[in-house]
């Protein structure tokens, strides 16, 4: 399973097409993370001022008909991320049967991520 974070209002937009976050168009593919710990850190680091809920896509790739590569971050991973970590991006949109399961993101205060919870 790989993850994708996604504000749930983006998620829910568009539920009969394929899911394709601004990223997609703006470079070229869809950021994910390897595992829950890389997914709480990249939230902390770049989705605080995001309001409303956050939700963690976890994506089966073997679901996915895009091309799926492991790649460095493009300048260096988010505060919490050990250095030389592969980060999955997905070079097309999102299967939306290849995602298996949504988890809600929890936030502190300060909006730096906590933890998850399962979402029905």
């Amino acid at each position: 399973m790989i993850i994708h974070v996604a504000p749930l209002d983006d998620w829910l937009a568009v539920p009969e097409r394929p899911y394709a976050p601004r990223s997609l168009s703006a470079e070229g593919f869809v950021h994910c993370s390897p595992d829950e710990e890389t997914t709480l850190a990249v939230v902390s680091a770049y989705y605080r001022d995001t309001p409303g809920p956050l939700m963690a896509l976890l994506i089966d790739e073997s679901r996915l008909r895009a091309t799926v590569r492991y790649e460095p971050a493009e300048s260096s991973p988010p505060p919490g991320v050990a250095p030389g970590t592969l980060f999955p991006h997905v070079y097309g949109p999102i299967d939306r049967a290849a995602v298996a399961g949504l988890l809600e993101i929890h936030r502190d205060a300060q909006g730096r991520a906590v933890g998850f919870t399962p979402w029905a």
